[in-house]
């Protein structure tokens, strides 16, 4: 049931220790967030209206943007046009081939990230999983940069990426002025180093094949100019952060999972013993995605899906109407924000028996349905995240190398719990490897 109101005409108050109770209410409920009124969908089926049958008359909302530091260039531009513009010159550079390529770069780092431990030291996972998604992330889409200024740019984008994974999204947190004075100082830090790697490369000695070197090439999109030099350097940083504290936070979560289901561990270390299949998408091994195959997926994959479904990064996403719309049985105005989030729509009893139980194994009989929104964990529609190819890739390889070299366990005496800011995170997540 939803939380009571002091009295029903009042819209109730988003929180994250409440939202749950939604699901026993209405497909649609007012909801106030940060005093803002607001729309709180949790229909699957209307969620996929939203989000893709009736998508044009949706635009980004604000709402739940106040403590992000993102680019309105590039592919976060509202205009859609511009957006399809900046999602094609990504899209080559995250395909199913680019992640191919790179794939050695992925079990590099992964293999620099397990060598860096030490049996019995503890380990703040995330911030390794931020150093480790930082530098796949700075190399996939910069290209290499010398030893020195790779290392320098990795530690400042896992900063910045700390700080944005435990900002808060909205409310008198997100407003703090210490917090929000560390996220501010760290996106200088790094965007300060980062013009000038941008800078260097404004004229290349030779052909480049990175985005970045797409975006300094670019000449912009039909109905709009090329970006500037300061947008480019905008959308580098969006695009490197939302890589890393995205796949940080899952990394993060897959670990802590590992160890608290040690049947699900031994089936994961044994799914990875096999060779791996690279014609089907049983496997991840050439950078497929779920329900793209012919058959049920592995169940490294499945373990991986799993863990998205129950901690998607993206918990919660925001839309504003840009003309009157029809959704469900409601009549809503040009300029309502509308709420749904993933986290709720992964867990809805109606889509997920036992919804809250880790079961890898549903993979083998649930598929998501193309015509909802039961499982979102990269989104979907035309604003779908455009690196999920190669995010797959990227959490099967680092899973499979941390997996085999190491046996993670809790600290003694920490039990995280999930914190709800920019990204679904655990909480001060330390844990103590022992090697295999």
């Amino acid at each position: 049931m939803p939380p009571t109101p002091r009295d029903a005409d009042r819209p109730q108050e988003l929180r994250f220790s409440r939202m749950e109770r939604l699901l026993g209410g209405h497909p649609i409920s007012t909801v106030s967030v940060d005093g803002t009124s607001a729309r709180f969908v949790t229909d699957p089926a209307l969620v996929r209206r939203i989000l893709v049958t009736d998508a044009r008359h949706y635009g980004k909302s604000e709402l739940l943007q106040k403590a992000r530091i993102l680019s309105k260039s590039g592919l976060l531009a509202p205009d859609d046009a511009r957006h399809r513009h900046y999602r094609r010159l990504a899209h080559p550079h995250l395909r199913t081939t680019a992640v191919t390529a790179h794939t050695p770069l992925m079990e590099d780092v992964a293999r620099a990230t397990a060598a860096s431990w030490r049996p019995g030291q503890p380990v703040d996972i995330q911030a390794a999983m931020c150093r480790a998604a930082g530098r796949i992330a700075l190399n996939a889409l910069l290209g290499p940069t010398s030893g020195q200024t790779s290392a320098l740019l990795t530690e400042r984008l896992a900063a910045l990426s700390w700080e944005m994974i435990t900002k808060p999204l909205y409310g008198n947190a997100a407003r703090a002025r210490r917090p929000a004075h560390r996220l501010r100082q760290a996106s200088t830090d790094f965007r300060t180093l980062l013009a000038r790697c941008i800078t260097d490369r404004l004229d290349p000695p030779g052909p480049t094949t990175h985005y970045l070197a797409a975006l300094l090439a670019d000449a912009g999109p039909a109905a709009g100019s090329a970006l500037s030099g300061e947008q480019v350097c905008d959308e580098a940083v969006m695009m490197l952060t939302a890589a890393t504290v995205t796949t940080a936070s899952v990394m993060s979560w897959a670990l802590y999972t590992l160890a608290r289901h040690p049947l699900a561990e031994e089936k994961v270390l044994k799914d990875l013993a096999q060779p791996a299949d690279t014609d089907t998408d049983t496997g991840i091994g050439t950078g497929a995605r779920p329900g793209h195959g012919h058959g049920p997926p592995g169940y490294t994959l499945r373990f991986l899906m799993e863990v998205l479904r129950l901690h998607p990064p993206v918990w919660i996403t925001s839309r504003r109407t840009l003309t009157p719309v029809t959704l469900g049985e409601h009549s809503l105005p040009a300029g309502t924000d509308v709420v749904f989030s993933s986290y709720l729509l992964h867990r809805h009893p109606a889509h997920y028996r036992d919804p809250h139980r880790f079961d890898p194994d549903r993979w083998l009989t649930t598929r998501p349905r193309p015509q909802d929104a039961t499982y979102l964990p990269f989104g979907t529609g035309a604003r779908g995240c455009v690196g999920e190819t190669f995010a797959w890739q990227e959490l099967h390889v680092l899973l499979g190398v941390l997996a085999q070299e190491w046996r993670l366990t809790l600290q003694p005496g920490t039990r995280p719990r999930a914190a709800a800011h920019t990204t679904l995170h655990p909480h001060r997540l330390l844990m103590i490897p022992q090697p295999r």
